[in-house]
This record gives structure tokens, C-alpha cells and sequence, in this order.
């Protein structure tokens, strides 16, 4: 009976962890897949924009 138990929770945490393993595979499939098409023909943007911390903003003179 011991046994029986010991398998029923390996088989229950195999199963736990394959969901698991799935719902990380779909964050990181809508994470990096573009969801639509540049109307321009541009690259889609990326997930991050990456800034320099010492970038000034453009001042307009006018």
C-alpha cells in the first residue's frame, strides 16, 4: 500500500511539472514572437528598449 502511494505522487508531481514546463514555453513563445507586422516593412520591436543611463534628451531651440 506503501508502495501504491509512493508512485501515485511521483506520477501526480511528473504531471505538476510538465504543466509547468508548458506554461513556461508559451510566456517565452508570446514574450519573443512578433504580434503583428511593421505596416512600413520594419523590424517589430523588441520586448525591452535598452537605454544608456548618461543619454541627455534632444533640447529644441526655438
Amino acid at each position: 500500500m506503501v508502495g501504491d502511494a509512493g508512485s501515485g505522487a511521483a506520477r501526480e508531481l511528473l504531471l505538476v511539472l510538465a504543466v509547468a514546463l508548458a506554461g513556461l514555453l508559451l510566456a517565452v513563445v508570446a514574450v519573443f514572437t512578433p504580434w503583428h507586422a511593421a505596416p512600413d516593412g520594419a523590424a517589430p520591436a523588441a520586448p525591452v528598449e535598452l537605454r544608456s543611463p548618461t543619454e541627455q534628451p534632444a533640447t529644441t531651440v526655438g
